[in-house]
């Protein structure tokens, strides 16, 4: 089929499927449901923030905390209900326009952040910048890292640290686009993200896994014997094994119901998981083939995509997995986006889940003891 003639077949079909949500309702493009999920977000406690996009979240060697990366390219501190929110470090020194829209590549975007536990050091990811790190005391961060194997970092995501080697591990998405063009990146099929160890003695860069489906997420096992990386569009977990018998190689971790964003290692070695969206018929056909998904980005605004890869209905979503075996342990939701959406980030700690947004200017807190 000529392609003339195959944009005008999904032209018609992106006609209809703009009647059908006017006629007929969200519910015929509705995200899928997830057998045994529990519908509990929505009693989780909203704290907001000056500023949208606390993508993820951390806490200092003290247990202050937490500290989020936001949208204007800041890293800000949660002081409690009575002190607020308060600057903490920032990625860029020229700051006049970063309270405008659109000024991410010139301010930087922090996105996964852990602080490390011997220096009291922030690291992070900035999805233009590369990897970031700022001192104890905040302030302006300093690179890093921007480089690995002679290829420049385009789009730095989530990061973990192994203090006991000495190293750090973060994902690059992308070898193509920045953070600003995250929709495109998995949309149309580019298989160029990275899983990357830093070596902050040699301060030496190394892939060690390529080929991935924009990875999103990662985080280092308990004892430091595998790393995980999430890639979005398959909802698989790849895993890079560091040591033992099979050191050097990858296999498939876990298979996840929906979208992931972050993961994050709880005390006892399982894992948190936050899907950003539910598998959706939009999201199934749009990833089938690749060039379906180019299209849809040439001829559909930013808000009607996000609308019909969530189904409709932003909603948010939370999946425990088993640290040993990959195993999926609990899934909680708030299925109909009353309370939270567009979910981030999902840390434990202290018999609470905490929850960070890439969009909305607001965490959670669900109390689950």
């Amino acid at each position: 089929m000529p392609i003339s003639r195959k944009f005008r077949t999904w032209a018609i079909l992106t006609a209809v499927i703009a009647v059908l949500i006017v006629f007929v309702g969200p519910s015929i493009i509705g995200p899928e449901s997830i057998v045994g999920s529990k519908n509990v977000l929505t009693t989780a406690t909203m704290i907001p923030l000056p500023v949208d996009g606390p993508e993820s979240l951390d806490w200092d060697p003290k247990g202050e905390g937490p500290y989020v990366g936001v949208t204007d390219g800041r890293i800000l501190k949660w002081r409690g209900a009575d002190l607020s929110w308060v600057e903490f470090a920032y990625s860029t020194p020229h700051r006049g326009n970063c309270s405008k829209h659109k000024v991410e590549p010139a301010c930087g975007r922090p996105l996964g952040l852990s602080f490390e536990k011997k220096s009291g050091d922030l690291y992070f990811c900035d999805g233009y910048l590369g990897v970031m790190k700022v001192g104890p005391n905040g302030g302006l961060a300093e690179k890093v890292v921007n480089e690995v194997e002679g290829q420049k970092i385009m789009f730095a995501n989530q990061m973990d640290i192994d203090e006991e080697d000495d190293a750090i591990y973060f994902n690059d998405s992308s070898d193509t686009y920045h953070f600003g063009d995250v929709f495109y990146a998995f949309l149309c099929g580019e298989k160029t993200g990275r899983a990357i160890r830093y070596d902050k003695k040699t301060k030496e860069a190394k892939v060690i896994m390529d080929r991935l489906h924009f990875p999103n997420g990662l985080a280092i096992s308990k004892d430091g014997s595998f790393v995980l990386s999430c890639e979005v569009p398959t909802q698989l977990v790849h895993r890079y094994w560091v040591k033992g018998p099979k050191a050097g190689t990858r296999d498939i971790f876990a298979k996840l119901p929906g979208y992931a964003d972050n993961i994050r290692r709880t005390e006892t070695g399982d894992f948190w998981v936050a899907l950003h969206s539910k598998k959706t018929p939009f999201s199934r056909f749009s990833l089938m083939h690749p060039w379906i998904g180019k299209f849809f980005m040439k001829t559909l605004n930013m808000d009607l995509l996000v609308f019909l890869f969530e189904g409709g209905k932003p909603h948010a979503g939370a999946v425990k997995l088993c640290g040993k075996t990959g195993e999926v342990v609990e899934v909680l939701e708030d299925s109909e986006g009353k309370n939270m959406k567009f979910v981030s980030e999902v840390q434990e700690r202290d018999g609470k889940l905490w929850f960070g947004s890439v969009f909305l200017p607001s965490v959670w807190v669900l109390d689950r003891q």
